[in-house]
């Protein structure tokens, strides 16, 4: 060990070294890399600040002026990488060694500038020193040595790239050291990928319970677990307290509640700021807080002075988080409590992480109200303060007060005054267990003697057992654990009540026995009859009406809310052949009509028959004229075959000419050409009429 970090640990008052602080520095150990496991609180921080000192400081005892970085301490978060750098600075203060610290949240130009001046050793958090390796504003080709403290916490967290990241940008001459409380299979491949002939160092101390703490787990139940913390605060009233919760909205809460009843506490969780993490981590240091409630970001690597109690108000997810929780006490010799706040749903889960922790817990209940105040008043008679000599100053007042009040009113005075000062505790509940919900409901003969009352009004009245006990349990002062069995009988309603609870419920009705509503309460002299339930022969509120007139059948529902399609009115049979009669299908030809066998007749043209002008196409005409009546030829749609080239003759109302157009195609021959012009949608196939 170099003689300049010899004496900064005097000074520190620094008697011996812990185990694995002696483990680290063994003169076989001085150029290996090493993978280090020991327990919170063992002091490996200062340990590997001495391991390394012989491989950074080499034949010298001091440092010689800054240039490159020569060596890199990698943290999870950023508490613990200024408190890393906090106690590395006095260990080499005598060296004379430049500190520099890489952290996100703080001013990165601030940081760049420190770079340029020249460091000895850099402690950092993954993320920002990746981006200053990115932006090259550190350089680490003349690294001696990287330390990885947490390295467990890092790779839970995520920072598996970033590390392997960092590692690869320096010399493979370096000396690589990783701790970490426990050795996982990721710890063990991530060493075996980039140290080389690591040695395995573990203290004994990690094998056992930590013999520093005690655990103690207090089953509450679930209405009482913030009451529970306020009552174990005020019991063991620690110099220092943290309170543990899973999350942000947890701790705002518990902070909120605690500050309102007179505690002096800070926060301490991932969305404050780097400033206001370090304030509320000062505030602890100075005594100006004394209960931190925070999240996880809180459990690796915070040391806080005179930190006795550590309270989960919510339980870890894992043995490993606990173990990181409670180390944060029970350090450097002084003694600590780890108290986890069991509800009856958590029973079992806190069973299984004590188990894997491998740590022995005491089962209790939170301290009481009266427990409080009994040890508040122990405090009280303890305080050194009463054997302290008086002087000249003090006698003076001393004196004034004896003479204006009696010894006993200024006794009284003054433990008033103490009680105000304090937060008053909490009344809990009792427990009920989960084991006891499930179990069988209770026998008469369990519940002990009884006294039967009566009330008047029952079935008649509408009097329920549901509207019975809230009644009974207000104006008796007793809760419904004091209430037997409840009966109701047509014009009376029963009920026992526990016979040690009867002189309470007496003194709280009064001489008058009298309860809410002015209802008189009737003190029996043994249980009532038993008599058969009957329904109330009262007439009913609607006897005295009417019934109800038999409704004629309804017609049947018509669910389509279409429109009725409107009936078209009948054509006139008049003039027209088959009037009132069927049509026949098919009439058989004359002998002088049937063609002979072999012989094919040209397509003749039908005649037109007369139309009436005053109907408008009321007739039939020919396909080729368009005229009145006519039928298009082709489908509907289709253009148009041609124009007529003549006009008909005759006057209206009268029969129809012959068509006398060049345009008249002779029989059996193909119709006129169809005119070229393109035709338009949007004018009349016909000209209306």
């Amino acid at each position: 060990m170099k003689q300049a970090l010899a004496d900064a640990l005097q000074k520190r008052g620094y008697e011996t070294l812990t185990p694995v602080q002696t483990a680290v520095t063994a003169s076989e150990l001085a150029d290996a890399d090493l993978l280090v496991s020991a327990q919170t609180g063992s002091g490996k921080t200062v340990g590997f600040g001495l391991a390394i000192g012989d491989s950074l400081l080499g034949e010298d005892e001091v440092f010689e002026r800054a240039a490159k970085p020569l060596a890199l301490v990698i943290a999870p978060t950023r508490e613990l990488a200024l408190q890393v750098k906090r106690e590395l600075q006095w260990l080499y203060a005598e060296a004379r060694a430049t500190m520099a610290s890489c952290v996100g949240g703080m001013d990165m130009r601030d940081e760049r500038r420190t770079l340029e001046r020249g460091a000895h050793i850099v402690v950092a958090t993954p993320g920002r020193l990746r981006d200053h390796i990115m932006r090259k504003s550190i350089d680490l080709s003349e690294l001696r040595a990287v330390i990885l403290d947490e390295a467990d916490e890092m790779l839970d967290l995520g920072f598996k790239d970033d590390l392997e990241f960092i590692l690869g940008h320096a010399p493979e001459t370096r000396r690589t050291l990783m701790f970490s409380a426990t050795v996982p299979k990721s710890i063990a491949t991530l060493a075996k990928s980039y140290q080389k002939n690591a040695v395995r160092v573990s203290t004994v101390a990690e094998k056992s319970q930590h013999t520093d703490i005690q655990y103690r787990a207090l089953s509450v139940s679930a209405r009482d677990m913030e009451n529970a913390i306020i009552n174990v605060l005020r019991f063991y009233e620690a110099p220092n307290a943290l309170v543990f919760a899973n999350t942000r909205v947890m701790v705002n809460r518990l902070t909120t509640r605690l500050s309102n009843r007179g505690f002096s506490v800070v926060s301490l969780s991932g969305e404050l700021s780097q400033a206001e993490r370090s304030h509320a981590l000062q505030a602890m240091r100075d005594g100006r807080a004394r209960i931190c409630v925070a999240t996880d970001v809180a459990a690796r690597g915070i040391d806080l002075p005179n930190l006795d109690l550590v309270v989960h108000a919510e339980l870890p997810t894992n043995y490993e988080i606990l173990m990181h929780r409670s180390g944060r006490t029970g350090r450097a010799g002084r003694k600590g409590i780890s108290a986890l706040i069991v509800p009856p749903s958590a029973r079992r889960k806190a069973e299984r992480i004590l188990q894997g922790a491998k740590v022995t817990a005491e089962w209790a209940v939170p301290p009481s109200a009266d427990e409080v105040t009994a040890k508040d008043r122990e405090r009280l008679l303890a305080d050194p303060a009463w054997h302290e000599e008086i002087n000249e100053k003090d006698q003076v007042a001393v004196d004034e007060l004896l003479s204006h009040f009696s010894p006993t009113q200024v006794a009284a005075a003054y433990l008033r005054i103490y009680t105000a000062k304090q937060s008053a505790p909490e009344e809990l509940s009792a427990v009920v267990s989960r084991d006891a919900k499930d179990a069988k409901p209770r026998r008469a003969a369990d519940f002990g003697p009884t006294i039967w009352f009566s009330v008047p009004g029952g079935h008649a009245a509408g009097t329920v057992p549901g509207r019975l006990l809230p009644m009974i349990c207000n104006s008796g002062g007793i809760t419904k654990h004091d209430i037997g069995a409840i009966k109701i009988h047509p014009d009376a309603s029963f009920f026992e009540i526990k016979l040690a609870s009867v002189q309470g419920f007496k003194k709280a009705l009064g001489p008058d026995m009298t309860a809410e509503d002015n209802v008189v309460v009737t003190e029996l002299k043994g249980p009532p009859a038993d008599v058969p339930y009957e329904r109330s022969s009262s007439p009913k509120p609607w006897a005295d009406k009417k019934p109800r007139a038999k409704e004629k059948p309804s017609a049947p529902i018509e669910w389509n809310d279409a429109p009725t399609p409107k009936q078209r009115k009948p054509k006139p049979s008049e003039g027209k052949p088959y009037a009132g009669e069927s049509k026949p299908k098919y009439k058989p030809k004359t002998a002088a009509q049937a063609r002979p066998e072999g012989v094919v007749e040209t397509f003749k043209k039908k005649p037109s028959a007369a139309v009436d002008v005053s109907k408008p196409y009321a007739g039939k005409s020919s396909k080729f004229a368009g005229g009145p009546g006519s039928k298009p030829s082709g489908k509907p749609g289709s253009k148009p075959s041609g124009k007529p080239s003549g006009k008909p003759s005759g006057k209206p109302g009268g029969k129809l000419g012959k068509y006398t157009g060049k345009a008249n195609p002779k029989v059996g021959k193909p119709g006129p050409k169809v005119s070229k012009q393109k035709f338009d949608p949007g004018k009349p196939k016909r000209k209306p009429s």
